[in-house]
Formats: C-alpha cells, structure tokens, sequence
C-alpha cells in the first residue's frame, strides 16, 4: 500500500511540474488545451509503464516526460496535416491561385525596376534557363544572372517588408 501510495504522489509531482510546459508546447505548436490533455495523458502512461517494467534509463522524470509528449504531439501533428483527402488540398490550391491578385504582385514586382521585372518573367515565367538568360540579357554567365536574379528578389522583398505586408494583402 506504501508504493501506491509513492506512486500517485510523484505522479501528480510529475503532473503538476510537467503538464503546463507541455501544455504551451503544444499550443506553440498549434495545438489546443484538450491536445495537451491527450497527450500529456497518454505520455503519462507510457512513462508509468516504463517505470512499472524497471525500464527507465533517466532520473529525471520530468524530462523524460517532457520528451514522451513531444513525440506523441510531433507524431499526432503528423498524422492530422496528412489526413486532408488529395481532391480537398487541389481544390484549396485552385481556389487560392484564383483569389490572388496578380495585378497586386504585379505592382511590387514592377517596384524592382524594368530589367528586374523582365528577368524574373523570363526565369519564372517563360521558364527560360540560365544560360539562355545571360545570353538574352548580356550577363557574362549564368552565376552573374544568378546572382542579379537575387538581387532583383531582394529588391521586391525590401518592398514587401517596407510595407508591413502580408500574405493577405494579395488577396482579392
């Protein structure tokens, strides 16, 4: 009756000690407070299990915990993001492609200048390689118009956080 009695006392040790910071994992992680639950629970269990077995390697058992959670989450996490049927993520796709507006990125694109614009329209656009495009746009080789492809990127890119945007402002 003793070591029942030891058991539940360091479990709920463990419990009190461990729980909230495997709580706000989970919720950095995007989880919710009934996720951690879970979690922690089935953590809970399997360190009990270990310990009843004689097969804890670890003296710290809120560490080894800690550890247990993580994986289960990472390994829920997982398997939730993977359970969208293919036909939902294509029409989710197509119905983000047609809401952006192009003429919205195209006026940061045109912010980078003229050359810039008709660079990376011929790189992502056209689909024309690098050495093509150093030929077309007198670069001494594909490393220069690779690197003045960046530059170029960077230009719209400063633009970009210059204005505080966000995704949501390509959207119509």
């Amino acid at each position: 009756m003793v070591k029942t009695v030891n058991r539940e006392h360091l479990l709920m040790e463990l419990y009190k000690s461990t729980f909230p910071t495997v709580a706000k994992y989970v919720a950095k992680m995007g989880g919710t407070l009934d996720d951690a639950k879970d979690v922690f629970q089935d953590a809970l269990v399997i360190y009990y299990e270990k310990a009843i077995a004689g097969n804890l390697v670890t003296a710290d058992g809120k560490a080894y915990l800690l550890g247990i959670a993580k994986h289960l989450w990472f390994k829920k996490f997982r398997e939730q993001s993977n359970t969208l049927p293919l036909d939902d993520s294509l029409e989710q796709a197509d119905e983000a492609e047609q809401h952006i507006s192009n003429s919205k990125v195209l006026q940061f694109l045109a912010t980078a200048g003229k050359r810039c614009m008709e660079l990376l329209s011929a790189f992502y656009y056209h689909k024309l390689p690098m050495k093509d495009a150093a030929e077309q746009f007198g670069y001494a080789g594909e490393r220069s118009v690779t690197v003045q492809k960046y530059k170029c990127l960077e230009k719209v890119r400063d633009t970009v956080k210059e204005k505080s945007l966000t995704y949501a402002d390509f959207i119509e």
